[in-house]
């Protein structure tokens, strides 16, 4: 017997992104605090340009106060009028943290070598804790500061990329964090994650999910719809059919993917280490000659082309609104109350007071 997890709305939502909470309690009243699922009468007003203006406004505010954080922090200038693109969480090489900074070189590279800009500027922030001993972990730490410090540096970049690695993850800095993301990252290997909540956060909070087929995901896909989340890569059966197929074949990927086979040589070619030589040839080493337990290699082209979507639609301020809204009004199934609450009637067999 299983249930789905959920977050309280006290916290995660009253408490950590007062400014949406009042619009919310303005529009639908009170309600809501303690049944998530009063959240559905939000849905008429997704369309209506003077709500979702609001509601833009509130984000806008949230992305200013993290903007000063990050500044107090960490003495990078980010622009609050691009995507806030967030990826927080525990640091595993399936949660795939590598996968997101593959793609910002991509798009670095994209943009230095080619005269590629961005569709959005854009800034990516992370943040998380690695395990003491889990070496890989701390190396991807260490690669995401170091891709941080040559693409922030680089006046090519201006505005359009910046990346950021806020120290020391904690429940105050991720109530920060979540209620100013624009896009959730949430791209697991297929089959790895038992469920998590940092996506229902996000989503609780109006931001929209880029993210695979794993974990609560899928539930999230379900009950906000295939149009508002940006989902991508392998899904579970398609990883066993690939292995059933035999030995795996990382240069199939790169052949296929020109793109791919240039981020593997920046960093096979120290461009992210230039004091430090063969600090990241282990990521290169590790993709050709370990095979590919976590299928980066695979999921890397569809996961662009979810990014390039997701920066397309962004652009669009009143679609943009509506789907972050219809985002917030379908979560209601996500609250610990119900979780709870189910616990006590199917599996403890106990009768609510209340």
């Amino acid at each position: 017997n299983n249930k789905t997890n959920g977050v309280t709305p006290r916290r995660w939502l009253l408490l950590a992104n007062p400014g949406l909470a009042e619009l919310i309690s303005s529009q639908i009243g009170l309600e809501w605090i303690t049944d998530l699922d009063q959240l559905r009468r939000l849905e008429p007003v997704a369309t209506d340009r003077a709500f979702q203006e609001k509601f833009l406004q509130v984000k806008r505010q949230n992305k200013d106060n993290l903007r000063r954080h990050i500044y107090d922090y960490c003495r990078v200038k980010v622009d609050p009028d691009g995507m806030f693109d967030v990826q927080t969480k525990r640091i595993h090489q399936y949660k795939r943290q590598l996968l997101n900074v593959m793609h910002i070189i991509h798009q670095y590279l994209a943009l230095v070598e080619d005269g590629i800009e961005p569709a959005v500027p854009k800034t990516y922030i992370f943040a998380g804790k690695a395990a003491p001993g889990y070496w890989a972990a701390k190396q991807i730490i260490k690669l995401i500061n170091n891709v941080a410090e040559v693409v922030n540096r680089d006046s090519r970049t201006k505005f359009l990329l910046k990346v950021v690695f806020i120290p020391d993850y904690r429940v105050s800095l991720a109530q920060k964090l979540i209620p100013a993301a624009d896009l959730s990252e949430q791209i697991s290997t297929a089959g790895k994650e038992a469920s998590g909540t940092g996506n229902m956060k996000f989503a609780l909070n109006g931001a929209l999910t880029i993210g695979t087929y794993d974990g609560a995901n899928i539930e999230i896909l379900e009950q906000v719809g295939e149009e508002n989340i940006y989902m991508f890569g392998l899904k579970v059966e398609d990883i066993a059919a690939l292995r059933q197929q035999g030995p795996y074949d990382p240069y199939a990927y790169i052949k296929a993917s020109p793109a791919l086979g240039r981020v593997l040589q920046a960093l096979r070619e120290d461009r992210f280490c230039p004091e430090e030589p063969g600090l990241f040839y282990w990521l290169y080493d590790n993709f050709i000659k370990y095979g590919g337990e976590y299928y980066h290699l695979a999921d890397f082209d569809s996961y662009v082309a979810a990014q390039a979507r997701a920066a397309g639609e962004f652009r669009d301020r009143a679609l943009w609104a509506r789907k972050a809204i219809i985002n917030v009004a379908r979560l209601g199934l996500f609250s610990s109350d119900r979780s709870i609450r189910e616990y006590a009637e199917e599996i403890w067999q106990l009768q609510s007071l209340a």
